[in-house]
C-alpha cells in the first residue's frame, strides 16, 4: 500500500531496507550520498528515517537493550569510562612558527 499523503508517488520504502542503509553508513563511515551507489536505499530516505528515528529515540532503546543484558552478565563498571583521543604531534606538521610561505608575519593578523 502506498501511504503518501497526496496519493500517488513511490511507494514508501520499507524500514528494513532503511535501516540496511543506516547501519551500512554507520559501520562503513561512508557518506550518506554514497548510498546511492548501493542497491540498499536512496540517501535522501535513509537519512530522513534516520532522523526520525534518533528523535523517536530508537537508537537509544537499541543501545539499552544491547548493553543491560551485559551488564547484567559481566557487569560494566560505568564510574571509568574514555573517548578515543590521541594527544601527539602531526608527523608531518613541521616546525612550530616556521616563516609563512607568502611572506605574511604573525603581526599582520
Amino acid at each position: 500500500m502506498n501511504a503518501h499523503r497526496f496519493g500517488g508517488g513511490r511507494p514508501r520504502v520499507s524500514d528494513r531496507r532503511c535501516a540496511d542503509a543506516i547501519f551500512y553508513v554507520l559501520r562503513t563511515g561512508c557518506q550518506w550520498a554514497a548510498l546511492n551507489e548501493t542497491d540498499l536505499c536512496p540517501k535522501s530516505t535513509a537519512y530522513d528515517r534516520f532522523r526520525e528515528w534518533v528523535a523517536a529515540g530508537v537508537f537509544l532503546k537499541l543501545w539499552q537493550v544491547g548493553v543491560e543484558p551485559f551488564d547484567e552478565l559481566k557487569g560494566i563498571d560505568w564510574s571509568w569510562q574514555s573517548m578515543d583521543a590521541a594527544i601527539t604531534m602531526a608527523p608531518l606538521g613541521g616546525e612550530k612558527n616556521r616563516p609563512k610561505p607568502d611572506g605574511q608575519s604573525e603581526k599582520g593578523r
